[in-house]
């Protein structure tokens, strides 16, 4: 189970600020599990609107935070670093349960579990915690696909 910095973060993935949710990976066991961590800051650009006088993290960046991390699991589980020849699609949400408020000063413990991988379809089952209370859960389907692919073959 292996670490990593923001520095190696940024080669799996290809996000970048205002985007990037995944601050620094924990632990990953590629093919199985992992575990990231997103500082939430007063200074995220979503807070000027999402409340102002009560900032929310809103629950879709909870999600978008889980399938970021879900596709450094990808990624390192293929032994492949994000190129610009592909993309990595979020394609599917079940089972999403929001338990509790995020706002700032909170540190998201992201925890993704690969459940299965089929014909380029990768399933997880992610949590999001606060202080060891999950905040939010859902299961998560991804794909990566190539650039012209993803553009309809041209």
């Amino acid at each position: 189970m292996s670490s990593m910095d923001i520095h190696e973060v940024l080669e799996y993935l290809p996000h970048r600020y205002p985007f990037l949710l995944v601050d620094r990976v924990v632990a990953c066991e590629p093919g199985k599990s992992i575990s990231a961590v997103k500082n939430v800051t007063i200074n995220e650009p979503f807070f000027s609107g999402h409340f102002p006088h009560h900032p929310v993290m809103p629950g879709v960046l909870i999600i978008e935070a889980l399938a970021q991390t879900a596709a450094i699991l990808s990624f390192r589980t293929m032994n492949h670093k994000a190129d610009e020849k592909s993309v990595y699609y979020f394609v599917g949400i079940d089972k999403a349960r929001f338990k509790r408020p995020v706002v700032p000063g909170d540190t998201l413990a992201l925890a993704v579990e690969l459940k299965r991988y089929a014909r380029n379809m990768w399933f997880f089952s992610a949590k999001a915690r606060v202080n060891d209370a999950v905040v939010t859960e859902a299961e998560l389907m991804c794909t990566i696909r190539s650039i012209e692919e993803a553009a309809g073959g041209k």
